[in-house]
């Protein structure tokens, strides 16, 4: 996740170019257009041995992941782990051209939603059958999968809920959390928005919703929590054109005709830190960063779970752990997988680090269960679904993107944006 990083997503879109004109000019590898290999692959008994290569995401090396790499080298002395930093900007293009080019290391950390582009690459082992879904959250699980298919293990789970500061709502005259439904959580937007300039002098909005970039990310949940979808994987069609779809499109538009939320862009982590609105959706890192910059506030913010409609629902994203097609050392690889995703260690990994764990048993690990800031993140962890398993999901995404900040700004309706949306993507199609 993180596939949310925008600098990761620039040059996703970049080198998704990049993979493309290799493959066009047939400077791939030969089996790139090959289907992925469905068969598991196998891991051996006994100790790993040789040397390892992972490349992990970041501007510098991990040295949370490196202390438990030293770790599985102590249990394992024959082995040697080497782990390369990858900045997430160059990532997506150092990835697809390695796959391409048949240089790969031996493991990597793949963000989310490019594991179905990289799947259908054949660039990945498909998962051992010794790894068990439900051992993972099921939302972050179906991260790995393409074309039923899982290529690889959840490791870092990543999912956003409703932040809010207690001592605005409580002006509002809520006490506790915000109602956890669409009408009670609109109907509280109004009231806390009508102590603006008033109770709570300082605040501009009642909430924040994103405009633009990545705006899909928070909107699409909307659609799930009315039982709909936008893409029908049985049938291969996208499912734009449904009433679910045009609910969460006039729930999103609502709460900007009511000016209950800035189209301004600015920057929602410093508003709900300055006072400036009073709830906002948000994923962990926004806690952290709130600890980190103001923690006089601690006592004056919690966070709560999405509100639901016909039914609760939250995006899944994160990192998974993929081994590579073409891995020296696949079986050190997989026994590495295994080790770092056991719930004692990837509970340890989350707690040094700040990631979420994407293994369920982690949760009951450590610090992390007596958390009640995080508590939020677990039950919406429970109810998260992937985006669709299509190479050409951020095509899509972007389409997306697009047509909400129309709706932001006022300039298309509802109806106008459904069918902009069901034709962008039906032009665009679901890639190989």
């Amino acid at each position: 996740m993180s596939t949310l990083r925008p600098t990761a997503r620039t040059l996703q879109i970049a080198c998704a170019t990049v993979a493309a004109a290799l493959l066009a000019t047939g400077c791939g590898r030969s089996d790139d257009t090959a289907a992925a290999d469905k068969d598991p692959a196998k891991i051996s008994s006994g100790k790993a041995k040789g040397k390892l290569v992972m490349w992990s995401m970041g501007d510098k090396a991990d040295k949370d992941l490196q202390g438990l790499a030293k770790k599985f080298e102590q249990q394992n002395p024959d082995v040697t782990v080497q782990i390369t930093a990858v900045p997430w900007d160059a990532a997506h293009e150092k990835l697809t051209t390695s796959i391409a080019g048949g240089n790969t290391p031996d493991l990597s950390l793949i963000g989310s939603t490019w594991m179905a582009e990289m799947a259908a690459m054949n660039g990945f082992q498909a998962t051992p059958a010794s790894f068990k879904s439900s051992a993972f959250f099921p939302g972050q699980w179906d991260t790995t999968k393409y074309k039923d298919t899982a290529y690889g293990v959840p490791f870092i789970a990543d999912t956003s809920v409703i932040y809010y500061r207690s001592d605005i709502t409580e002006k509002a005259g809520i006490k506790g959390a915000p109602a956890d439904d669409w009408a009670g959580y609109l109907k509280d937007l109004k009231a806390i928005q009508a102590t603006a300039g008033k109770q709570n002098a300082k605040l501009r909005n009642a909430t924040q919703l994103q405009v633009g970039f990545n705006s899909w990310l928070f909107w699409l949940p909307m659609v799930w929590q009315q039982g709909g979808d936008i893409y029908d994987a049985d049938a291969k069609k996208f499912t734009f054109d449904t009433p679910a779809v045009a609910e969460a499109l006039e729930y999103y538009s609502g709460i900007f005709k009511d000016k209950l939320t800035p189209n301004d862009k600015t920057d929602a982590r410093q508003n709900i830190q300055n006072g400036l609105i009073g709830t906002v959706q948000q994923g962990a890192s926004t806690g952290g960063d709130l600890h980190k910059n103001a923690p006089e506030l601690d006592s004056k913010w919690q966070t709560m779970p999405l509100p639901k409609a016909t039914q609760a629902a939250g995006l899944a994203g994160g990192s998974d752990l993929a081994v590579f097609k073409d891995a020296k050392n696949a079986d050190a690889a997989w026994k590495f997988v295994k080790f770092l995703t056991e719930p004692e260690n990837l509970a340890a990994y989350g707690e040094a680090s700040g990631n979420l764990p994407a293994a369920v048993g982690s949760w009951s690990e450590g610090e992390l269960s007596q958390n009640t800031k995080m508590a939020a993140f677990e039950t919406q962890l429970k109810v998260t679904k992937a985006p669709p398993a299509i190479t050409t999901w951020q095509q899509v995404a972007d389409a997306i993107d697009s047509e909400l900040e129309k709706l932001a700004y006022g300039k298309a309706t509802v109806a106008d944006v459904q069918k902009a949306l069901q034709s962008k993507a039906t032009s665009i199609g679901t890639g190989r």
